[in-house]
């Protein structure tokens, strides 16, 4: 077993998302091609003690209903993000990031805290021939750092991150940015704050979701 500066090799995070994916198109948005999990149950197992370590959920290896039906919208409709600079928040695979790109943004920054997401995106955007600058670590406190248009696919999962995500997609479009978000109906985003752009019908992974299609909208967060 190899290891680079004490890192095991299996460890290491774009060896590891090799080794637990396999390219193939995303479900709804099939121009993108991703590092996708056949088995969601096993990896999520695996990820809880890997090696002794325990790693974050593998939200990275997933392409869930908000960042799909998010992604579809950005290809059907470029001209959201064409010429304009954009961040997608808690990007995960980069599914949403690679979409913008392929549809013409300036320029894409993924963000995300987990160093498994953030490689896992840097092989999906040079799997779809895009660049892609992937940002790590926690952006809840600013406001964007000034991208034109932030993007954010299924971050309203649960209370505490919902009550963080807010207020930094708020100051977001409070400072200009068009702000929008993809939702497969959790339970902490408040709608009546929102204003419905487009609904799609996603194919999930059954194992993660209730269902294997999720009725999912996207929103734009509009001026206060």
């Amino acid at each position: 077993m190899s290891s680079v500066m004490g890192v095991p090799a299996e460890l290491r995070p774009a060896e590891f998302v090799r080794a637990h994916t396999r390219l193939a198109p995303a479900p709804y948005v099939p121009e993108v091609r991703l590092h996708q999990a056949d088995e969601a149950i096993g990896l999520w197992e695996r990820t809880e003690q890997y090696g002794g370590v325990r790693m974050p959920p593998p939200f990275w290896a997933f392409a869930w209903a908000g960042g799909q039906a998010l992604a579809r919208h950005v290809l059907d409709r470029p001209q959201t993000v064409a010429g304009r600079t954009v961040l997608d928040l808690a990007s995960g695979s980069g599914l949403v990031a690679v979409a913008a790109a392929l549809a013409g943004a300036a320029a894409v920054t993924a963000s995300d805290i987990d160093g498994f997401a953030a490689a896992a995106t840097e092989l999906n955007a040079a799997a779809n021939g895009v660049a892609v600058a992937s940002r790590l670590g926690d952006l809840l406190d600013g406001d964007g750092a000034g991208a034109e248009v932030v993007l954010a696919g299924d971050v309203f999962y649960e209370r505490p991150m919902a009550e963080r995500v807010l207020p930094f997609l708020e100051r977001a479009r409070d400072r200009g940015a068009l702000v929008l978000v993809g939702d497969p109906g959790r339970a902490y985003l408040p709608r009546d704050r929102f204003e419905a752009l487009s609904v799609h019908d996603v194919p999930v992974v059954a194992d993660l979701e209730d269902r294997a299609v999720k009725a999912t909208t996207v929103w734009r967060l509009p001026a206060s």
